[in-house]
């Protein structure tokens, strides 16, 4: 494994030679063998890995990006033709690397958050006093362990608590988001399962009106119906509620939960038994500056209660200063304990920019305290959330410039918030054609272009050359772009549907 470039941190001088496991996704339904071979290969690229294994169902594109890179690659069904070595393992110290995780960051430019054997079972043993987890608790599962939910919270946390676990295959669950339920109703002894905002969304919408979820269901002894990965929707979370009463789901079983995979997982959790419990907050607050005069009327927005520090683990709101805010300050969330990441992967840089000399984190995200609670409001970074998936701005901006006629600069990504919380991408291109059916197939090639790159549909609007805001050394703010655009100051050209 190669150097990890941080010679302050003594976790890659090894005696002897170890293996870094390093999970990377698998294809989705979008974008085609060659979006996902180009995302293989840069995420190969920087984990720069001695041996490739993949399932045989994955030859084709697995190979293509090995041999492309010049990368040792073997089906993993080959490891049983390989004779034991009787050698002794390497004895591992707790502060080295056990793994790198690749489910957040931009696929052009990935983050291989770097997390040690000691991080680890930190956030395991968090994880399970967080949850006052017992020995008669089941876990069914759905989540693919390439994400960090999916790996840390529902793999190796049931492992470090000798929990059973029943899995769904993810791309069983998209087929027939349904099964998930059915599965938690065969086994009786299931008590624990965890989802983005999206999946308990999806099962509601997939409900008929002729239904009997009675008759089809039993989640009655569903006692942690956890969520994360993306902003908590509370409609849905009702929906979910009003839809699934019958079958004995019970409101409280809700559990809402912050983490990122820079903190291993989980930062804070909501104590069992509590459910979703909201706070309301005046929208020009929720940037962490607000306004102090209000020309329209006061609007709010319900926050969800994210529950509490888990153990281990400080978190501290700051303004743009630095200084720490005082209870219900909406401002930057910092997070510090023996969970957090030690880097990432072969970049200084990023790690420079978010990770203090003092161990405290910066997670990007905005947030404000409430009697020891977290709340999350949204976020300071430029990431893109959709259905609990990871979208760099940069990422999109990069599809729209393979299009002829557009050039770096032209392009600003980024999120919009609708009124019940969930997020759409929203794209502002600059345009130099006055003709109108021109920018109507402009626009029509972007969006296409930007969902087979991404699989996300986003917002397309077409602005004049120039609009865009640049910062004091000529780079393009998404930030200011975007408020721009809220507040109307930028307008879209108008072009009929």
């Amino acid at each position: 494994m190669p150097d990890f470039n941080a010679p302050e941190q003594n976790a890659l001088d090894h005696a002897a030679p170890v293996v870094w496991p390093v999970p990377l996704p698998l294809p989705t339904s979008f974008g085609g063998r060659e979006a996902y071979v180009e995302q293989l290969r840069v995420m190969l690229t920087s984990s720069d890995p001695k041996l490739f294994l993949f399932p045989s169902e994955l030859a084709d594109f697995a190979g293509e990006a090995a041999r492309a890179l010049g990368i040792t690659a073997r089906e993993w069904e080959s490891l049983d033709e390989i004779v034991p070595s009787e050698g002794e393992l390497p004895a591992q110290n707790p502060d080295e690397i056990g793994y790198l995780q690749y489910s957040s960051g931009s696929t052009r430019f990935p983050h291989g958050v770097a997390i040690t054997h000691r991080s680890l079972l930190a956030n395991l043993r968090a994880h399970g006093l967080g949850l006052q987890l017992t020995d008669e608790d089941r876990v069914v599962s759905w989540l693919p362990w390439y994400h960090d939910m999916g790996l840390v919270g529902c793999m190796l946390s049931p492992v470090a608590n000798q929990l059973s676990v029943d899995y769904l295959k993810t791309e069983d669950f998209a087929r027939r988001p349904l099964a998930w339920l059915d599965l938690i109703s065969r086994n009786p002894g299931t008590t624990l399962s965890y989802s983005p905002t999206f999946g308990y969304d999806i099962c509601s919408r997939r409900l008929s009106t002729l239904t009997r979820v009675e008759d089809r269901f039993d989640l009655s002894r569903w006692r942690i119906a956890g969520n994360g990965a993306d902003m908590i929707r509370p409609d849905v979370m009702q929906a979910f509620v009003d839809g699934f009463a019958d079958a004995g789901f019970k409101a409280q079983a809700f559990c809402p939960s912050y983490g990122l995979a820079e903190a291993t997982l989980a930062v804070s959790l909501m104590p069992p038994g509590e459910g979703i419990r909201l706070e309301l907050v005046e929208e020009s607050e929720l940037s962490g500056v607000g306004t102090p005069a209000q020309e329209r009327p006061r609007r709010y927005r319900a926050i969800v209660n994210c529950g509490r520090p888990v153990d281990g683990m400080e978190v501290e709101i700051r303004d743009a200063a630095g200084a720490i805010l005082p209870d219900r300050g909406i401002g930057k969330l910092y997070c510090r304990g023996t969970s957090v990441m030690v880097g990432y992967f072969r970049d200084e840089n990023s790690t420079a920019a978010c990770l203090g000399g003092d161990g405290w984190l910066d997670t990007g995200d905005m947030g404000y305290l409430s009697d020891g609670y977290v709340f999350i409001v949204g976020r300071a970074k430029d990431m893109i959330i959709i259905n609990g998936r990871n979208h760099w701005p940069q990422d999109i901006e990069w599809a729209v410039e393979q299009l002829p006629g557009f050039k770096s600069g032209d392009i600003a990504a980024f999120a919009i918030t609708g009124t019940t919380g969930e997020e759409t991408p929203a794209v502002l291109v600059h345009c130099r054609t006055s003709d109108a059916s021109e920018r109507s197939r402009l626009r029509d090639d972007i969006r296409e272009r930007v969902r087979a790159i991404t699989g996300i549909s986003p917002v397309v609007e077409l602005i004049p050359p120039r609009t865009l805001p640049r910062t004091s050394s000529g780079k393009l703010s998404r930030t200011k772009a975007r408020n721009l655009y809220l507040s109307g100051e930028i307008v879209p050209f108008d072009i009929a549907a």
